[in-house]
């Protein structure tokens, strides 16, 4: 019988590697590892709760191909194709459900019975290492206490109050946009001044107008109203018409964000933390510092003024709020309320100029509503109902979140929309997919505000489908803020200036998704709108 201590000698001699020289341990290591995908992959397809879910096969087979989608960004628009073959309830990963039916809703994200347990937010996805928790993330007992203190920044007193502050950055907005045109035409070549020419003559010189970007102008915008709102002071960057470099590092971190949660899904954040946080200590060092600085001056105002923290602040040594919860929060104020909103205007705009009809329809509506500029107020702008149906429009066909917000089914499972999922499932409705949904819809691509204006051809559109806010107990709590101030904004807009597509052969829409909009600049030729002063 061979000596067990001279095998590894013989496997040399035979060509094979050591069983313990680092080639053998490689091996080893990799057998096991394909091994263990396969046997879950076997599981995942035959003996899962949700194996009986129709869904693409490698997607109930494994997470990977999910991911693969979520990081090239293209998942929501997977999403629609996968509704479109499986109908509506489909296995989109191994243990996550997506829903294309409006119900849904109301079962996944609504107010539960008394004594039923909330469909919870999955820390995997709501929650960042070393961060702590916010009001978009903190324990359904929390985030009803913390909900309760932040209300009083977003109520109809404290709107009131924000008027002012609000507006004075939309008109700040507009003098910006009048500035940078300057003079430029919607479209052809104008006459800007006089010179003369190499023969001494007096001539009209021809100076080719200049696209302005919008979706830098509305982010500049968005972002210095609710800087002040949140922190008391603005970015500056209307002032300056550039991005502040903190605002410019948030725009810039989504994709980041995205290969960061795909890292978490996959289990790999205690093992890779370590060189992420190497990767992203500088931005995280300089997040930090901004953020605190800001913070600890809104802390030092003495006078009480009507913004988003003043409710936070009052309540603060009551509640036990640190400075590191208080800066979390402000955090998530400063990108819920100002990328979303600029990112629906953004979209809105591409898509009235894209349709001639309905831009002229609304501009009629608001040029002939007013009669001067200061008449345009949050309160005035509540009046204009064709704006509201291209907005609610916009929101459909470019929600802000276009995503599908996970929830966890509770213990013992749920219904959803008659459908029982086993707890534990991860459940959600996408929300660009469902809004695109020919189940829901007549032409679910094509921009129509008159779907929301009670038109016959549209009476079996379901429009409880289009959820941008959310609903139940965490939706949007500045939704009726939001809603008034892309009126006020896209109003002012339209008063002042005609505006044109630079590239309108260009499809602006047809963009990544990481997790938010990948947004490309969306150029437009500005024309003032020149009034008479008597």
């Amino acid at each position: 019988m061979m000596d067990l201590l001279n095998r590894g000698s013989l496997l040399q001699l035979e060509g094979l590697p050591s069983p313990t020289s680092p080639t053998a341990i490689i091996l080893i290591g990799t057998t096991l590892l394909a091994s263990y995908i396969l046997l879950r992959a076997i599981y995942n397809l035959t003996l899962h709760p949700l194996s009986s879910h129709p869904g693409p096969f490698l997607h109930r087979a494994s997470l990977l191909p999910y991911l693969y989608r979520q990081v090239r960004g293209t998942l929501p628009y997977d999403v629609l194709t996968f509704h479109k073959r499986y109908g509506p309830v489909v296995r989109i990963s191994p243990n996550q459900l997506s829903f294309a039916d409006p119900q849904a809703w109301k079962d996944i994200y609504g107010h539960r019975s008394p004594g039923q347990e909330e469909f919870a937010k999955p820390n995997l996805f709501y929650r960042t290492k070393g961060i702590p928790p916010s009001l978009l993330s903190e324990t359904r007992e929390n985030h009803g206490t913390l909900r309760r203190l932040m209300a009083h920044g977003f109520s109809e007193r404290s709107m009131r109050a924000q008027e002012g502050i609000i507006g004075g950055y939309v008109d700040m907005l507009v003098r910006g946009l009048r500035k940078a045109c300057s003079g430029g035409s919607s479209g052809s070549d104008q006459k800007v001044r006089r010179g003369e020419n190499e023969n001494g003559n007096v001539a009209e010189e021809k100076k080719k107008p200049v696209p302005l970007d919008m979706v830098s102008w509305y982010n500049w915008t968005t972002f210095d109203v609710i800087g002040d709102l949140a922190f008391g002071e603005p970015f500056g960057c209307l002032e300056k018409a550039e991005y502040d470099p903190w605002v410019n590092a948030i725009g810039k971190s989504v994709h980041f964000g995205t290969v960061l949660l795909a890292i978490r899904i996959l289990g790999l954040e205690n093992l890779l933390f370590p060189i992420v946080e190497k990767i992203s200590d500088k931005a995280r060092r300089f997040h930090r510092k901004r953020t605190m600085d800001k913070l600890q001056r809104r802390v030092n105002l003495t006078k009480e003024r009507p913004d988003f923290l003043e409710g936070l602040l009052q309540k603060r040594e009551e509640w036990g709020m640190d400075m590191e919860r208080l800066a979390a929060n402000a955090s998530l104020l400063i990108i819920a309320g100002s990328e979303t909103t600029a990112t629906l205007l953004s979209g809105a705009t591409y898509l009235l100029l894209k349709h001639p009809e309905a831009l002229k329809k609304l501009t009629e509506e608001v040029r002939s509503t007013f009669k001067s500029e200061e008449e345009i107020i949050l309160s005035s702008v509540s009046s204009l109902e064709y704006m509201l149906a291209c907005l609610n429009e916009a929101m459909r066909v470019y929600p802000p979140v276009p995503i599908g917000m996970p929830r966890v089914v509770p213990k013992g499972g749920a219904k959803v929309v008659d459908t029982f999922v086993p707890e534990g499932t991860v459940v959600a409705v996408w929300q660009w997919a469902t809004n695109h949904n020919e189940q829901h819809f007549v032409e679910p691509f094509e921009f129509h505000p008159e779907r929301w204006m009670h038109d016959p051809r549209f009476s079996d559109d379901r429009l409880d489908a289009v959820q941008p806010f959310n609903v139940g107990p965490r939706n949007c709590l500045g939704r009726n803020l939001a809603i008034a101030e892309m009126r006020l904004i896209l109003a002012k807009v339209v008063y002042n200036f005609d505006m044109q597509l630079a590239n309108s052969g260009k499809d602006w829409l047809d963009q990544q998704i990481f997790v938010l909009w990948d947004k490309h600049p969306l150029p437009v030729y500005l024309t003032p709108v020149e009034r008479s002063n008597v």
